[in-house]
């Protein structure tokens, strides 16, 4: 087996697909060493292991709304796809969605990943409760505030159901703005990043970027971009993220309004999202820098350029969650596509890690890095309370693998 990308081959001695909690269960009681595999949207070997496998996407579906709680129950293997076509059926919706829905909710959560927008925190933070199987194949509910049961790397069980928080459903419209100036983003990204709710700038380092911006319609303003918002001219049509490749993948664009699920991620769930055959790395760091941040990565851009597909620059609000890459700090997220080719990405990378090294960034947990494990995990305020939560939640080691142990020896 091999994980979407396809650099990365499976060691796991065997791999199963349970039909129901109970199995899975029974599998993780008799196992010695289990990992659990979403999507396999994953670029390392954070889900790798030696022992038993488990795909969680044949559990039964199950999205239950409760409106007296504005929650949401689903089943940890559903996609963001599934779930958030069965919410809008029912009038409901997710605060925010990643770039692609194709994702695993468990693993999307499991690892940090969010979406963009200066009030919208990671996926992670919608959680409410998770449903978890122990080490000894017992199912334990994690409830209240689970702060350092969410964003878990897959090391404390294996999540077969999440409560998320909901809202009424709402609509949402996303217009492109093409050729704006790097320079105008780094002097002023307030500007930016606050011209709706969710904002994406995209960008190859040669000085200018496609800024998408993704205006909800319940809440935001119509605010005019205007002719030469930024120094930068409206896209005359349908854009890709990258450069020269078609449109045909991603959701609708000319401010064309429509459900938030349709809207919110930029690929939609039917197509390859992206560039289909890449590597990614992602490094978030304290919004106050993001000036700084940019002109640093702006300095470099020639020599960084010919590895990249393209770059993502976001925002991302705050949250309490022991291992997210936002705890603590409202974050720039800088997301690379690399062109798949291991030897001009290294060195591209070391450059990019070199060049942000004085803004403390934290790599996204399931995408390439060059940042030593101590180095990664020195970057995290409860990094040792997180070790002592593991340490009791599986005091065998049943969920480790040699990632996880990197991080955090036992």
């Amino acid at each position: 087996m091999r994980n979407w990308a396809g650099n990365i081959t499976f060691g796991a001695a065997r791999v199963h697909r349970p039909r129901s909690v109970a199995e899975a269960a029974a599998i993780v009681a008799g196992a010695d060493r289990v990992r659990v595999l979403g999507t396999g949207h994953s670029f390392n070997r954070i889900a790798d292991t030696d022992g038993d496998l488990l795909r969680l996407d044949a559990l039964p579906h199950r999205v239950a709304v409760d409106p007296e709680s504005s929650t949401v129950d689903i089943t940890g293997g559903m996609r963001y796809a599934e779930v958030a076509a069965a919410l809008h059926a029912q009038g409901y919706a997710l605060g925010n969605l990643a770039s692609l829905p194709h994702i695993s909710v468990a693993g999307a959560v499991a690892t940090g990943t969010h979406g963009s927008g200066l009030g919208n925190p990671s996926l992670a933070a919608a959680v409410r409760g998770l449903s978890m199987i122990g080490p000894d194949g017992e199912t334990r509910w994690y409830d209240g505030d689970p702060a350092g049961a969410v964003v878990s790397l897959g090391a404390l069980g294996v999540v077969v159901g999440l409560r998320l928080a909901v809202e009424p459903t709402y609509d949402v419209a996303q217009r492109v703005v093409d050729d704006v100036p790097l320079a105008a983003v780094a002097a002023d990204p307030g500007a930016v990043f606050g011209a709706g709710y969710s904002v994406s700038v995209f960008t190859g380092w040669r000085g200018t970027a496609m800024v998408w911006v993704k205006r909800r319609l319940d809440t935001d303003p119509a605010v005019r971009l205007g002719d030469r918002w930024l120094g930068g001219r409206p896209a005359d049509g349908p854009r890709h993220p990258i450069a020269g490749m078609a449109p045909d993948s991603t959701t609708t664009q000319l401010d064309v309004p429509g459900p938030w699920h349709e809207r919110l991620p930029h690929f939609a769930p039917g197509y390859t999202p992206s560039a289909g055959d890449e590597l990614q790395s992602e490094l978030l760091l304290p919004y106050e820098c993001a000036g700084a941040a940019i002109d640093a990565l702006a300095a470099v851009g020639d020599r960084i350029a010919p590895a990249l597909a393209v770059c993502e620059i976001r925002v991302v609000a705050a949250d309490s969650l022991w291992l997210s890459p936002a705890y603590g700090r409202d974050s720039l997220a800088l997301h690379f596509t690399w062109r798949p080719d291991r030897t001009v990405i290294d060195p591209a990378l070391s450059i990019v890690e070199g060049a942000l090294a004085p803004f403390g960034p934290r790599p996204h947990w399931a995408k390439l890095t060059t940042m030593p494990p101590r180095r990664i995990v020195a970057t995290y305020p409860r990094a040792a309370d997180f070790a002592a939560l593991l340490r009791h939640a599986d005091p065998a080691g049943k969920f480790r693998n040699r990632f996880v142990s990197d991080l955090f020896p036992v």
